[in-house]
């Protein structure tokens, strides 16, 4: 039974990950180019309507946002080239999630 774990905790290690982090890797390309179309968006109707102060600096802190969201998406597809990939961080799952927060709110004060 003690060579059953241990063969198992063996084969545990000499796992192959497969595809799931090129999968993952991909999904966060997607993901930025979303987010870029939404930055692009968020221009054009910024200037292509009256542009208020309140506007501007909706469209200027949008923009930061983004700029956040593309490093967090830098280091995480960065990681994910590697041959053992390291799991997200509980930070870098938090500034993901506020900046995507943070982008539907200043986008819904570009709309008002």
């Amino acid at each position: 039974m003690t060579e059953a774990r241990g063969a198992g905790a063996a084969d545990a290690e000499a796992r192959d990950p497969g595809l799931q982090p090129e999968r993952t890797r991909l999904a966060w390309r997607r993901t930025t180019l979303s987010w870029t179309v939404v930055a692009v968006l968020a221009v054009k109707l910024a200037l292509h309507d009256e542009t208020t102060p309140r506007g501007l600096a909706a469209l200027a802190l949008s923009v930061l946002v983004w700029i956040g969201f593309l490093a967090v998406a830098h280091r995480r597809i960065h990681s994910l080239s590697t041959a053992r990939p390291r799991s997200l961080s509980h930070r870098g799952a938090l500034l993901a999630a506020g900046c995507t927060i943070a982008l539907a709110v200043f986008g819904a004060a570009l709309i008002w």
